[in-house]
């Protein structure tokens, strides 16, 4: 549940992890594995999404913008125009871009959701 805080606008992470991830359709998509933050500003930039598999087993990660996502409270849980499908043809990643990105990656991840850049 993201409603830790119900006088402000603040959340802590923790309370962001596994937090559902709902499409236009107001079907779950998948939920929040954790969070990127950019040292710098303190923003968060990606939102680490995992979806399928069984048990923890098997399942996918994806990072995806945070301005690609919007917190719906009658869902209590973030609401996205993004696809399951979506997810699965995003621009290739691996651990190390999220470790060490290159913009190059994060313009094509920007793009491919249409996201603003946070940079």
């Amino acid at each position: 549940m993201a409603s830790a805080y119900p006088q402000t606008n603040l959340i802590s992470s923790d309370k962001v992890q596994g937090t559902n991830v709902y499409g236009t359709n107001s079907e779950s998509i998948g939920e929040i594995d954790h969070l990127m933050i950019d040292k710098p500003s303190g923003r968060v930039v990606y939102a680490v999404m995992s979806f399928g598999g069984f048990m923890g087993l098997g399942h996918s990660h994806y990072p995806v913008p945070w301005g690609a996502l919007k917190y719906d409270t009658s869902l209590g849980g973030y609401r996205t125009d993004i696809t399951e499908a979506q997810l699965k043809d995003s621009p290739e990643f691996t651990e190390d871009s999220l470790v060490n990105p290159n913009r190059d990656w994060e313009k094509r991840t920007h793009d491919y959701y249409g996201a603003p850049y946070y940079w």
